[in-house]
């Protein structure tokens, strides 16, 4: 198996041992890092309410997404991860606005933290054809 680092200064910089998205077997499957809201030009949470952190962290994703030759609609697993699920009905809301049908599959879990104090984080795996990208 080979293996791709995606990088891009338009997302959050890992601030850990990992890598912003890995493409592997041919480039065709990539897996994103887990994505908080942080602005990437300052490495600081956006301000404003839970609303304005789905918006930055979807953000983020598109740029992951974008580095990797796709979409967020090339993303076929969403993994969501929120220290409040009362905010389960605003991400759906949300979300709606940057995903076209057919979804992705989900999951949406309930945690006690995140790094940084985050509110919020989403990982996903994409799948690009190779005529989009290959690594």
């Amino acid at each position: 198996m080979q293996k791709h680092i995606i990088s891009t200064d338009k997302a959050p910089a890992a601030i850990g041992t990992y890598s912003q998205a890995v493409a592997v077997s041919g480039g065709t499957t990539i897996y994103l890092s887990g994505q908080v809201p942080f602005i990437p030009e300052t490495m600081e949470f956006v301000e404003g309410d839970i609303s304005k952190q789905i918006h930055q962290v979807f953000q983020n994703l598109s740029e992951l997404c974008k580095a990797s030759g796709g979409t967020l609609n090339d993303i076929v697993k969403l993994n969501v991860y929120l220290t409040e699920l009362s905010n389960f009905p605003i991400l759906n809301e949300i979300m709606s606005t940057y995903f076209e049908e057919p979804y992705p599959a989900r999951a949406a879990i309930g945690v006690k933290e995140l790094p940084k104090g985050a509110q919020i984080e989403m990982d996903g795996v994409m799948i690009v054809n190779s005529e989009q990208y290959s690594y």
